[in-house]
């Protein structure tokens, strides 16, 4: 499915030229896409494009430098780059992560823990830590990252509450933790 979305190819080979160790496009830039083809709405993307990697050795501002210089470069998309050495910072009582597929694990929901890239014959090499059967069957459940710590679980209901996405596609079953 990916494979067939010239604009999906196209963002993965940006992302294969940046140069970048241990990078992915992930999250819903992949998930919204899927459900969209599954759904049979517009195949546009209709998110931002997440792209994350993994450097210890490049600091935060050097991060938000490479995402202006991306987003200078390549315009067409609304890039949201991060540096998942930084990015446990953000959830409470989480450890740092060792790698992007670390990172990727720990994301809310396994339908958002998909991740893509181009490996070095340009074929796409996929991360799908929890497997395919939620995005493909409209499930939004929290990884068991999200299910060990009460605070996050406080996180995951407000993220469902914000996100709206039944809006878009009606079909899909959200779990929520009890209050």
């Amino acid at each position: 499915m990916i494979a067939s979305c010239p604009e999906i190819m196209a963002i993965l080979a940006i992302i294969k030229s940046v140069g970048l160790e241990d990078a992915w496009l992930c999250a819903g830039t992949l998930r919204n896409f899927i459900w969209n083809q599954l759904s049979n709405k517009a195949q546009a993307l209709t998110t931002d494009v997440d792209l994350v990697f993994y450097d210890p050795y490049l600091s935060y501002q050097e991060t938000v430098e490479l995402e202006k210089k991306i987003k200078t470069k390549y315009p067409q998309y609304d890039w949201e780059v991060k540096n998942e050495v930084y990015m446990h910072i953000h959830t409470p009582n989480a450890q740092p992560y060792q790698s992007a597929r670390d990172a990727i694990s720990k994301f809310p929901e396994k339908c958002t823990a998909i991740a893509a890239r181009l490996n070095q014959d340009k074929q796409i090499d996929l991360f799908l830590p929890y497997g395919e059967n939620d995005i493909l069957a409209f499930k939004v459940n929290p990884t068991p990252f999200y299910q060990e710590d009460p605070e996050r679980h406080k996180i995951y209901n407000q993220r469902m509450l914000k996100k709206n996405w039944k809006k878009i596609w009606s079909q899909l079953e959200i779990s929520y933790f009890p209050e």
